[in-house]
């Protein structure tokens, strides 16, 4: 069908602003937010690697962040390792921690001094899966605080496979920014955790800027039972004897003289120069000992 006469726009057709086409930010202009954002994430993985090192908290050593592909990223790993693929929202990026490194952290999870098979083997056993997934979970964590305090439960560990090709992170011809703490312990070999972000996951992440700092909760006093208070060392007296004797009495001592010493029935126990609480005076096995009876 042949239209009757020219088709004439009723109004001018619509003009986009360039500034709105304008192409996202370059890899040069992420790496810098990255490297803030590791900054971060440095000060909190002390103190939550510390329960996967027997209390201590480790020296993080972040290196600097470095722009890569993906199958460049992936050349060094080992045929065993905890590759773990996560989601932060809908973008992707991996976490990778050597096979080795893994086994000595379950050895010293069950009371041992961290030390490796002869020979590894080809999967992980159960434990190590364990291991592995506590790992996980302290990443989420801490890249969320890094990130601004974003909530925790939009980072996760989607899957995990000790084979690459199984786990299908992402194309090898990604450009990637490859980040890796290394862990140090003293008198222990250090160890690292590396991860591999995709560019376009950190142009999403840092889409708005990068996170400002997280504002603390107030807190309020801390209680006596919390570190570090609870291990500080108070001196309490129980007074078993509070009498007077003339000045008569005190400069004629002599040795072999007995003195009548009246014991109270309730003894107090002075902190820093003030009763805290009263007490009888009895035995447990073979020491004297003090019951408490009232609180002051």
């Amino acid at each position: 069908m042949k239209p009757e006469r020219a088709l004439i726009a009723e109004r001018a057709l619509a003009r986009h602003d360039p500034a709105l086409l304008r192409p996202g930010p370059s890899a040069a202009d992420l790496l810098p937010a990255f490297t803030r954002m590791s900054e971060r994430m440095v000060r909190t993985l002390r103190a939550a690697l510390s329960p996967l090192l027997g209390g201590k908290e480790p020296q993080i050593n972040p290196a600097k962040p470095m722009q890569t592909d993906f199958e460049d990223f992936c050349s060094e790993i080992p045929r065993l390792a905890a590759n773990s693929l996560f989601h932060i929202g809908t973008a992707p990026f991996m976490l990778t921690v050597e096979g080795e490194h893994v086994l000595r952290l379950v050895d010293r999870a069950f009371g041992g001094p961290g030390d490796t098979p002869a020979s590894l083997p080809k999967e992980f056993p159960l434990s190590a899966e364990l291991m592995i997934a506590r790992v996980e979970q302290t990443i989420a964590a801490c890249l969320a605080l890094a990130l601004g305090g974003a909530n925790s439960s939009a980072i996760k560990a989607i899957r995990r496979d000790t084979s690459l090709a199984q786990l299908g992170a992402m194309p090898d011809a990604t450009p990637v920014a490859g980040l890796t703490f290394n862990v140090i312990e003293q008198g222990r070999m250090p160890w690292a955790l590396s991860l591999a972000f995709p560019i376009e996951t950190l142009a999403q992440i840092f889409a708005h800027g990068d996170a400002a700092k997280p504002t603390r909760p107030p807190r309020g006093p801390n209680k006596p039972t919390d570190a570090p208070f609870s291990d500080l060392p108070i001196e309490v007296c129980a007074v078993l004897v509070d009498m007077q004797l003339p000045l008569v009495t005190v400069s004629t001592l002599e040795v072999g003289q007995i003195l009548s010493v009246p014991i109270a029935r309730n003894v107090p126990l002075i902190v820093g120069g003030k009763a805290c609480a009263q007490g009888t005076i009895g035995a447990l096995d073979d020491r004297v000992a003090i019951q408490i009876t009232q609180l002051s």
